[in-house]
């Protein structure tokens, strides 16, 4: 018998799913990592396979197909885990194409939003337990997205609207709550990551770090473990 998997959509070496993955390994969930943003035709995991599903960020714009074909593919998984009922998580790009493949619409943000800047609490929601009305997060995006029919909003910030929404069995963050210390670096150090940045601006970013993932990491813990438990409880119905 097929033993359910967690499955991650991951679009970019770098982008990878940090904190996402530590606490699905410390639930014992079982992981698999797929790059199919660039295939036409990619193989697939069967539904019963599925406990869960996490999309990655990414360079790209949610509805490029042309050039990555995989993406259109992508939103159709995710339209099918929702309707299953499966835990679906998506940061920065991945919370762009779950919201798009759901109905919302994407556009390009009044500007580019990269470092950190502070979100505001929505509504009070187990989805984003946020124990304060704003917090600062890490931002790595230009395009935007709104919450589609039927979503609830759950977070905003000056410039994006839609920082966080939860849809059925799906949550979005357009922020990276994922990033670990040892994640920021390797960011920060590849060139298509920091390219026409100022060492300035990439040093008030690690600063910026230091400073806010005292706040941020508990935060992490929290809605990432709770992801972890609702994948647990899906792999469990998959195989009774």
């Amino acid at each position: 018998m097929t033993t359910p998997k967690v499955f991650i959509l991951q679009h970019v070496p770098c982008e990878k799913p940090g904190r996402i993955l530590d606490n699905l390994d410390d639930l014992g969930m079982t992981s698999e990592t797929l790059s199919i943003a660039a295939q036409s035709d990619p193989d697939l995991p069967k539904s019963e396979e599925i406990a869960g599903l996490v999309v990655m960020g990414g360079p790209m714009g949610a509805l490029d197909f042309k050039e990555y074909p995989g993406l259109k593919t992508e939103a159709k998984l995710v339209r099918k885990a929702v309707k299953a009922g499966k835990p679906v998580l998506g940061i920065c790009l991945g919370h762009q194409i779950i919201a798009t493949a759901l109905g919302g619409k994407l556009q390009s943000g009044k500007c580019s939003e990269v470092g950190f800047a502070p979100i505001k609490r929505v509504a009070k929601s187990d989805w984003l337990p946020m124990w304060t009305d704003q917090m600062n997060v890490l931002n790595w995006h230009n395009d935007v997205v709104s919450v589609p029919e039927g979503g609830q909003l759950l977070a905003s910030s000056k410039y994006t609207e839609n920082q966080a929404f939860s849809y059925k069995s799906a949550l979005g963050l357009q922020f990276h709550l994922e990033v670990t210390p040892t994640l920021l670096d390797e960011w920060l150090t590849e060139p298509s990551m920091i390219e026409g940045m100022k060492k300035s601006q990439i040093e008030k970013i690690r600063e910026d770090f230091k400073r806010y993932d005292v706040e941020l990491q508990p935060l992490a813990e929290q809605v990432f473990s709770a992801f972890a438990v609702r994948c647990a409880a899906s792999a469990r119905a998959l195989s009774a």
